[in-house]
Order: structure tokens, then sequence, then C-alpha cells
């Protein structure tokens, strides 16, 4: 009877029986002990089961029986610790709610809503995060950028600098930051193309949240857009290992100072192209990278003449 009673086994590297050495351990689920089976050994008693007390067949049954809320995210203004008048006007026991008490119901929300963001800031907040889901979604950048940028902008309304500046352009230049700190190859030109904010202000803000902000944001290898820029332009794996290995050569030698890291990408993979016989034009590189076709030529000489490349044009 007893061996019947012990359905569950217990993981055999998590526990060993301090008596016999052995791991052949199981639970007594009347009793909630651990039982070592072969001397029978109570090695534990009073275990706590953490799980729920409820079983769930399908998710909207096992949401209807949680009894918490989701886990705590930037991405909502009070970080999700608050209450929430539900919008499918049932009570608590799942009855729908008279239509004569619906309104009431809706005027409850309104003022519920306007009362959670009562100062300035919390309105600026909930505004930024609202643009922040719109460019993360466009960029189909991952949830933990905009945890980390919803981070930062809030930061930043703590110590009151985003007075006096666009919304748009801080939210933006904080996105553009994370992107830069987590290595993920967007220009800043693929926000601006998204925001329409002008790209001065964007860049402003940028530069003045890293410096109050403290933020360590590394220079941006050129090597991060090859892959990309490569994919766009339909290029050779072999295109994409040979533009790496002059990119590689080029910050070896020190070329990056003061030059943008997509126009050395660009000139790197026009180079690659060229010498792989996948041909592109200067024009074709310079629309994907978005820099000038003058900056894919400027860039190529210095490629050329720093690594003593012959001339493929």
């Amino acid at each position: 009877m007893a061996d019947e009673r012990r359905e569950r086994k217990v993981d055999e590297n998590a526990l060993v029986c301090p008596e016999c050495g052995s791991t052949d351990i199981s639970v007594e689920p009347e009793t909630s002990e651990l039982i070592c089976n072969k001397c029978g050994n109570i090695i534990h008693e009073d275990l706590v089961d953490y799980g729920p007390e409820w079983r769930a067949f399908d998710s909207d049954q096992r949401n209807r029986r949680a009894r918490t809320g989701g886990p705590i995210s930037m991405m909502k203004p009070n970080k999700g610790l608050t209450t929430e008048i539900d919008l499918s006007n049932k009570d608590s026991r799942g009855v729908k709610i008279a239509v004569k008490n619906q309104a009431t119901l809706s005027r409850m929300r309104k003022w519920h809503k306007r009362i959670s963001m009562a100062s300035s800031h919390e309105r600026n907040i909930a505004t930024a995060l609202q643009e922040l889901e719109k460019i993360v979604d466009r960029l189909q950048l991952p949830r933990s950028v905009a945890e980390k940028a919803a981070y930062i902008y809030k930061e930043a309304v703590r110590r009151h600098l985003i007075r006096g500046r666009l919304i748009e352009s801080v939210v933006a230049a904080v996105v553009y930051a994370v992107c830069r700190k987590e290595g993920i190859p967007k220009t800043l030109e693929d926000i601006v193309q998204i925001t329409n904010t002008d790209k001065k202000d964007i860049g402003r803000a940028y530069r003045f949240i890293k410096r109050e902000l403290n933020l360590k944001v590394p220079f941006a290898s050129p090597e991060i857009y090859i892959p990309r820029f490569a994919s766009n332009l339909q290029l050779s794996e072999e295109v994409q290992e040979r533009a790496k290995e002059i990119v590689r050569a080029a910050m070896a030698n020190g070329m990056l100072s003061g030059r943008g890291p997509t126009g050395i990408a660009a000139a790197a993979l026009y180079i690659a192209a060229l010498e792989k016989g996948e041909r592109k034009t200067q024009k074709e590189v310079a629309e994907e990278a978005h820099v000038t076709e003058v900056t894919i030529r400027n860039r190529y000489r210095e490629l050329k003449e720093l690594l003593g490349l012959r001339d493929l044009e």
C-alpha cells in the first residue's frame, strides 16, 4: 500500500539519502514526506507545494482562476502595480452587467484613468510609452529593448531632463542608445524613417541623455551591419565573410576614428562584392546603408590605400 501511494518520483540528482546514499527517493502525498525507497528513512517532512491548488485545461480558464496579475513591466506607467476596471462589462461572477449600469461603469473607468495619471510626469510617461511601443513594434525589436528603453526614459523624467524637448525625439534617442548598447544593427536613419522626427533633434537628445545619465554606449562596430546590408542586397555568405575581414583589418589599423560605421560597412561590402564577382553599384549599396555615394567612394579609396587593395573598378 505504501509503495502505491508514492506516485511522484523526485529528481535523482536533487536529493541523496543521508543514511544509505541512495537517490531512489519519492514523495508520500498524504503526509508530504520525502522517503528513501531503499532504507525507508524519512528525509524531510511537511513539504510545501508552491503550485496552484486548482487545475486549468486551457489558457482562458487559467487566466480566470489565477489570483495574481501579470509580471512587473517598465512598459507600463506604474510598472503594472495598479488596479484596473475590466472592459468586459461583467461582474465578479461572470454575469453580464445590466445595460442601465454600463454607462456608470464607463464613467468610473474614465475617472479612474484620469486619477491614476494626475501629475504631468505621469501623463508624460504614458505618452512616451505609447510612442516607445510603436517604435519597438515597427522596428521589430525584442521586448528586452523596450523594457530597458522605458527604464532609461523614466530615469530621465525623474531627473527633469525632458523639459523643453520633444517626447518623440527623446524616446527615439533612448531606443537608439539601447540598440547601440545591445549591438542591434539599427541605424539612426532607421528610427528617423518611422518616427517622422528630425534627425538633428534625435541626435541632440541622444548626446544629452547619454551625457547626463552617464550611459556607457560602446562604439558601433561596422561589422554588425554587414549581415543585414548583405542580406538585403542579396549577396552571398562568401561576400559577407570577406567584408568582415576587411572591416577587422581596417579597425586594427585605426580607421574608425571620425568615420561613420555604416559607411565603412557599406564600402567593405562594395569591395568584397567586386572581389567575388557579385557586382553592385555604389548607388545600390549607398541606398541600403542610408549613406551618400560620395561616402562610399571616399571610404572605398581609404580602405584601398590603407589595406593595399588593388583597384577593382
